[in-house]
């Protein structure tokens, strides 16, 4: 039984620092007049898709944006943004890791699933947030998207180098996943 403790242990720590790095990197980012476009927050999510069980990753993607939302008013509860950002990191990790798996570990065909699937999941639940608020619709998600590419350039760079140096340093993180 100690293995499966110390595996456990292991994802609540990996996930923790994961968290951390999502709460702390839009700050960063905001501090230096980067903003939101970069989409600060779902960096460490999508990274954290390819490095932990989909349960661990869905979980913390889920859990960041509110979290951010309730201790820092970023992104705000309402209008919904926190919620919609909430649904979007959990698909974008539970894509990228399920089909990372699926393509026997194969990065790039899981990073763009997950881009695409969780910016599908962002127009789709802005479109509902949009007509429930009687805004206009198609203006909304389009900004949204036209918004968003420097953070979707900046995941294309960034999440498969960082993949690259953490698989060379020959660490557990890319032990197989099956909790």
């Amino acid at each position: 039984m100690p293995g499966l403790h110390s595996g456990r242990l292991r994802w609540m720590v990996l996930n923790a620092a994961i968290m951390a790095l999502g709460l702390i990197l839009p700050i960063a980012f905001h501090a230096v007049g980067l903003g939101s476009k970069f989409l600060p927050m779902l960096l460490p999510l999508l990274l954290n898709g390819f490095l932990s069980p989909p349960g661990w990753a869905i979980l913390t993607g889920a859990a960041t944006p509110l979290v951010s939302a309730l201790a820092t008013g970023m992104p705000p509860l309402y209008p919904p943004v926190a919620a919609i950002m909430s649904v979007e990191c959990a698909v974008l990790a539970a894509v990228a890791g399920l089909v990372h798996r699926a393509t026997n570990r194969r990065v790039w065909p899981a990073l763009a699933a997950a881009v695409v699937c969780g910016r599908l999941t962002s127009a789709g639940l802005s479109w509902t947030v949009a007509e429930w608020l009687g805004l206009p619709a198609r203006l909304s998600v389009a900004a949204s998207m036209i918004q968003g590419l420097p953070g979707v350039a900046l995941q294309f760079a960034v999440v498969p180098l960082v993949l690259k140096v953490l698989k060379t340093r020959k660490g557990p993180l890319f032990a197989d996943a099956r909790e």
